[in-house]
């Protein structure tokens, strides 16, 4: 269940924040829920949230990496931009999660280990593993 609040006794909010909540009982006791703000859509790969901390906020950026199939040059420019929002947009004190779909192959070879650590389902890297360990390093 969503619900846009404007505010709530005692504590108003900002205008545009999500309260995203489910599983109490009828009388609104236990379950549990966020206050989000909403969403903020980069491009058409990447989006992010801010969750607001006491002593620094997280940052959690949301992305679609290109395919293996695509051009090197779409694959570089996609990097190119993610590096760029993703280390001068925010205060290097945040704490910044990436997710999404990274598209990318990560193997065991030795020299990935540690970054990648030694468990992986693939033998070797693809291309895009590459890039996104190299984005990782």
């Amino acid at each position: 269940m969503c619900r846009r609040l404007g505010g709530r006794k005692g504590a108003p909010l900002e205008q545009g924040i999500l309260f995203l909540y489910g599983k109490g009982n009828k009388n609104h006791q236990l379950g549990t829920g966020f206050f989000v703000k909403i969403v903020e859509f980069v491009s058409d790969r990447m989006s992010y949230i801010v969750l607001r901390g006491y002593w620094c906020h997280i940052i959690v950026l949301n992305m679609h990496a290109p395919s293996q199939k695509k051009s090197d040059n779409s694959k570089g420019i996609f990097y190119e931009d993610l590096q760029e929002f993703f280390f001068n947009n925010f205060p290097q004190y945040h704490m910044k999660i990436l997710l999404g779909d990274f598209n990318a192959k990560l193997g065991r070879e030795d020299i990935f280990k540690p970054t990648v650590g030694s468990e992986s389902l693939h033998q070797d890297n693809n291309d895009t593993g590459v890039r996104i360990v190299n984005f990782a390093t």
